[in-house]
Parts: C-alpha cells; structure tokens; sequence
C-alpha cells in the first residue's frame, strides 16, 4: 500500500515548517553544539533505552574523562564501568569500547563518514549508523527511532504493526523521500523532537504542531490509534535473595559477576536465585544456602564444613521489604539478607575461591571505587535504611569500625 502521495510543492511546504519550527524550538542538547561523530555516537548510544534527561549527567562526564575515541579504546574496564554505572544495559558500552578498537586498527582511528562502514562497527546497528551519518556528515539518511516511526505512522495512518521488524521497509521508503537533502540531520533532529514533545506515545499536543496540517490522525481524529504495536509480552518475576556479609572487622564481601551472567562485569552483594521460599525463613537455611552454592562442600572436610556455618551469625528481618528491579525482559525481586562472618575472613574466601576466584573483602571506602549497577545500588540503600546488621551483637562489631554508609 502506498501511505504517502503528496507533490512536490507539499514536501518542500512540510519540510520547511518542521525545519522552521526547529530552528526556534529544537531542544538544546550538549551532543548538538557541535558535529563532532563521537560526540554524537556516545549520545545515540546512551540513549538508547534511557531518557534525554538522565543521559546530559553521563554523557557530560563521559566525554570529560574520555574525550576522544582513542581514549575510550585504552580506557580500562574497571573504569569504563564505573562511567557507565546506573544507566544500565552494559553491553553498550563494552560494544563501544570493541568498536572504538575497532577504528584505531581498521579506520586509521577516524569515524566512518557514510552508514555501510559504520554498520560494520560492532554495536552500531542501522538506526545508529544512519544517525551518525546524517547528523555529523550531511548523509541523506533517515534515522528511524521510535520518535520517527510514531510521527510517519500518524502523519500517514499507517497501519503496519511498527514492532515487527518487516515493516520497517514501508517507513524508510516515506521517509527516504520526505527528508531534507540539504540539512538531514537537522530534519532527523526535529523529526526526533517533534515525536518526544509533541507527538508522545500517550498525548498529542496539537496546537503546538507545526506540522498539523499535514497530518492525517488529527485530521480524521484518529491520532490514538497510531501507532499500530503489538502488546509486549509480561516480564517474567524471579525472586532472588542478596546476601549483605560483614566480618567481625566491618569489611564487606563482594562479588563480581562473570562473563556468562547478567551484570557481568560488575561488582555485587553474593546474589542467588530462590529456588524455595523456606530459604529466608530459616537462619540456618539462609547460611547453607549461600555456602551450598558458592563453595564445593563435597570437597570440605565434615569438621571444617561444622566450623565454617557455625561462624556465621545469621540476621532476618521479615518485615524488610524485597527490591524491585526491571530488567528489558525480566523483573527481580530481591529479598536483603544479613550474615556476620565471625571467623577468619581469609579462612571464608579460601574456600569460595576454590570454586569462584570473584569474590573479596573490601573495607566501606574500598566500595566506592568498584563499579556497581544500579540494582547493587538500590540494594545498598535499602540496607542502609533498614539497620539489617543493627542488632545487639553485629551493632557494636559494625560501630567499632566506620559504619557501612553505601
């Protein structure tokens, strides 16, 4: 089906009232003051899944610290992680630091200037590339985010279901003749901006459209029913329980999570999937718990495997309430569980690092240094607020030291 029919004398009448109206009301962002490629690659990618408002922060910081594509390639992860702490989806910006590597040896460390290149750029797919593309180096190419597909749905009541990857096509095909060719960029940008002020997912401001009138939902009224998108499928709940170990020091136990598992790369509170509910209601059962998973008990002698559960000293609290956290596709909810390590700290990671070498003991001003994620994050405050290890014998361990203040 063919959405869009409009002469030439209409197309060039819509692309100066979108440019027109930009030029006067174009967000200012700090990505857009000036053409620089990594300026714009580093934005397009913390934007994605994450709102313009918490990327400014992260993005300013990032840039400060990494300034130039050279400098992402030889940045060390433990860094580069610790950038990127709380916005979440990690592979971004391990994929970045892949791809600026990928410049220095394959582009003599200088941003492809056209899409076909910069699709090759691991993490860079066609939106990205076509972003780049336009915005930095004047390609006529339509960069076609969620902004852009819900603004062309509506202008043209197209009803192809804007979730199926199919349907792209028919997009790219409207947008290929409506964009600018002599400022795509900018027309991208006010496409972009139009769709995040104006034309959101849940309201239509029409009075302030400069493009109403060329708009076919709001001249029919139908504005709601556009975009076509099939519901998302409901994330799953898994609840996990995170285990807050102090020694009789004050040190906390961490763990970094490895290349195969969620969050890999970052530093957290030994974390288990709860396979039984009875596990948190039980101090006995949250310290073999931990210890069943974790180490290899079949390997430790009978006396040492007594000793070492009996040097834990176990914390409920039942009316601490769990953490939420939403992943893309899944929702933890994550149950705090406080244990003190009353024996020799060395004795407890020996035997953890017979199985799994990640986990240490770090002192509270050692924590600020690691890189988190943002469920780590909400974890610790949700400790913090609920005095977990406050009790008569962990209070005056944990108060002979600093206290625990994530």
């Amino acid at each position: 089906m063919a959405y869009l029919d409009w002469s030439n004398k209409k197309i060039e009448s819509f692309r100066k009232a979108l440019l027109d109206w930009y030029d006067q009301h174009g967000r200012d962002l700090p990505w857009r003051r000036d053409k620089d490629p990594y300026h714009i690659w580093v934005s397009e990618i913390m934007l994605q899944q994450t709102q313009v408002e918490t990327v400014i922060p992260y993005y300013e910081r990032f840039i400060k610290e990494l300034p130039t594509i050279k400098a992402l390639a030889e940045c060390p992860e433990d860094q580069l992680l610790r950038l990127w702490q709380g916005l979440g989806y990690y592979s971004r910006v391990r994929n970045m630091q892949l791809a600026a590597r990928q410049i220095q040896e394959d582009f003599d460390g200088v941003m492809p200037d056209n899409r076909s290149d910069l699709e090759k750029l691991k993490g860079i797919g066609p939106y990205t590339a076509a972003a780049i593309a336009s915005i930095a180096f004047d390609q006529v190419e339509p960069a076609i985010d969620g902004n852009l597909l819900r603004v062309t749905a509506r202008l043209f009541e197209i009803e192809e279901d804007i979730s199926q990857p199919k349907n792209r096509k028919v997009f790219k095909e409207i947008l290929d003749q409506l964009i600018d060719p002599q400022r795509p960029g900018d027309f991208n940008q006010a496409m972009m901006d139009i769709g995040a002020t104006i034309m959101t997912p849940s309201n239509y401001d029409a009075h302030e459209s400069p493009i109403k009138a060329f708009d076919q939902s709001y001249q029919r009224g139908t504005a709601a029913l556009y975009p076509v998108k099939k519901p998302k499928k409901k994330a799953q709940s898994q609840e996990w329980l995170a285990y807050y170990i102090v020694d009789r020091s004050g040190n906390v136990l961490i763990r970094q999570h490895q290349a195969d598992e969620l969050l890999a790369g970052l530093w957290h509170f030994p974390l288990i999937k709860a396979a039984h509910a009875e596990t948190i209601k039980s101090e006995g059962l949250v310290a073999s718990t931990f210890l069943n998973y974790f180490t290899q008990l079949d390997q430790i002698a009978e006396q040492d495997r007594e000793d070492l559960s009996r040097d834990f000293k176990v914390f409920l609290n039942s009316d601490l309430p769990m953490v939420k956290h939403v992943f893309s596709h899944r929702i933890w909810q994550v149950k705090c569980l406080g244990m003190v390590y009353q024996g020799r700290p060395q004795d407890l990671l020996d035997q953890l690092h017979l199985q799994d070498s990640s986990f240490t003991w770090l002192t509270v001003d050692q924590l600020t240094s690691y890189p988190f994620s943002s469920l780590q994050e909400k974890i610790m405050k949700r400790i913090k607020e609920s005095d977990l290890l406050k009790d008569e014998g962990a209070g005056r361990r944990m108060d002979e030291k600093k206290s625990f203040d994530p």
